[in-house]
């Protein structure tokens, strides 16, 4: 009996269900055919136990669905945590942006001290945005209820966190990268300005320790001497291009420059008209150029000071010139000032660049007086311009400091306006066109004015002297 019950309890289900959704005409529940044999009042019976069952079950469900819409609420106690809890995340993140561009900001200009500061001031924001992500999942994951209700927002939480996570792990790699690099340049200058900080002292074990060093090392050449001198050649073209194209750009009269010029070498006042030719001024304006970096050239430190270690001690004064050339010559001039801005080298770029640049020329050229200002406050400043400009003085530098490398000195010279052209000792920047022969041509020729030095060295060669030339005539 308990089986046919059974039996007919799960028909009657399908039944009733089927029913509920399609209803029969006339309401007649006599009508419906029950396939299993059985009496009526067995029938009437199942039939009104399963109703109970489906009512019961209805009932249950609508109670679930009640205390869980109750629970998904939260209280306003709740509500007021997670609000007081979000004002602090704002705020940590807000913080943590801050120390962020701080930390930026220690790169340029390269500050280890500062950037050390800065890393530890976003580590520790960064923590404390762990620990309010902690509180937040405790918070919102107590109970069952909640979890699913602000999953979003903690996921929303991670996803700011990362990537400054993210950004703090590289900026940590940049750092010891950095770091690195700054101890190998600093090692590689130590003896380069030994003899600027030591002066007299332990004047024996410096000789030793030079000696050493000399034996191991190569002499210097005068064939490296000529190389670096096209090296400046180089330098001082690519630097007078840029220089020439600022001043087109700024709308100079380049003709009247080119007339100043002129008037500067040949010491008299310019004239009305200018002897060199419409696509020459380049030439003016690297003869200016020249001029001026090389002027205190036959002086050990370009008369910055009143040093005389090169007639005091001549032999460690060679070796240590020779040193700081071979150091100096893979280094970058931009990331060298970066860490030893007073550095000799320093002090020249300062002297140099406030000699070639004019106040005037440089508020025209680029419509304010800034990179002068940072040079003055003994800044290097970041252009351009004056990176070009670095890449001239190291050149420069570093003939400097071959030239006192080798014995005997090599000796400087230039051709002065009006002078006649001498093949062996000058070469003239532009083509000189005749029909009548090169010799011929050069003959009736004339010293404009000088474009860059020449040199005669100890082993009998000679570097010749850059000149422009004119007709005699026309001089």
């Amino acid at each position: 009996m308990a089986t046919k019950v059974s039996n007919f309890s799960d028909l009657i289900q399908r039944v009733t269900a089927s029913c509920l959704l399609h209803p029969l005409a006339g309401n007649r529940p006599d009508d419906i055919s029950v396939q299993r044999s059985g009496s009526d009042s067995d029938s009437e019976e199942e039939r009104y136990e399963t109703k109970q069952e489906q009512d019961g079950f209805d009932e249950e469900e609508e109670s679930k669905d009640w205390e869980a819409a109750n629970k998904d609420e939260p209280s306003n106690e709740r509500i007021l945590e997670m609000e007081m809890l979000m004002g602090e995340v704002f705020d940590a993140v807000s913080a943590m942006k801050r120390a962020y561009v701080s930390l930026q900001q220690s790169h340029s200009p390269w500050d280890p001290d500062k950037m050390r500061v800065a890393d530890v001031v976003v580590v520790a924001e960064l923590r404390k945005l762990g620990v309010l992500r902690e509180r937040f999942r405790r918070t919102v994951g107590g109970d069952g209820g909640g979890r699913g209700r602000w999953r979003l927002g903690s996921l929303t939480l991670r996803e700011v966190v990362a990537p400054y996570e993210a950004s703090l792990e590289e900026l940590n790699k940049e750092v010891k990268a950095k770091q690195v690099e700054v101890d190998n340049l600093r090692e590689k200058l130590k003896t380069a300005t030994s003899f600027n900080s030591s002066g007299g002292r332990s004047k024996g074990k410096s000789k030793r320790r030079v000696s050493c060093t000399a034996q191991a090392a190569p002499a210097p050449a005068p064939e490296q001497f000529e190389a670096t001198m096209n090296l400046v050649t180089e330098a001082s073209k690519s630097f007078t291009s840029l220089l020439l194209s600022l001043m087109r750009s700024a709308h100079w009269d380049i003709a009247a420059a080119v007339r100043s010029i002129e008037a500067a070498s040949s010491n008299a006042t310019a004239s009305a008209d200018s002897v060199v030719g419409k696509n020459h001024s380049k030439y003016a304006l690297e003869s200016y150029v020249n001029r001026k970096i090389f002027q205190g050239f036959d002086h050990e430190t370009f008369y910055m000071d009143g040093s005389l270690s090169s007639l005091l001690h001549p032999d460690q004064h060679r070796r240590d010139c020779f040193t700081q050339y071979r150091d100096m010559k893979a280094m970058d001039p931009v990331e060298l000032l970066s860490i030893l801005p007073t550095c000799s080298f320093g002090k020249f770029c300062f002297k140099k660049y406030l000699a070639i640049v004019h106040p005037k020329m440089e508020e025209s050229l680029f419509g304010d007086l800034e990179q002068r200002r940072q040079v003055l406050d003994g800044h290097h400043p970041r252009s351009q311009f004056y990176s070009e400009f670095l890449g001239f003085s190291k050149a420069v530098w570093l003939l400097h400091l071959l030239a006192f490398s080798l014995d005997p000195l090599p000796s400087h010279f230039e051709a002065n306006p009006g002078a006649e052209f001498h093949s062996q000792y000058m070469e003239s920047v532009s083509k000189i066109s005749c029909n009548n022969g090169a010799g011929n041509a050069y003959a009736s020729m004339v010293v404009s004015f000088p474009v860059s030095p020449g040199f005669k060295l100890g082993n009998g060669s000679i570097i010749k002297a850059r000149v422009y030339l004119v007709p005699k005539n026309g001089f």
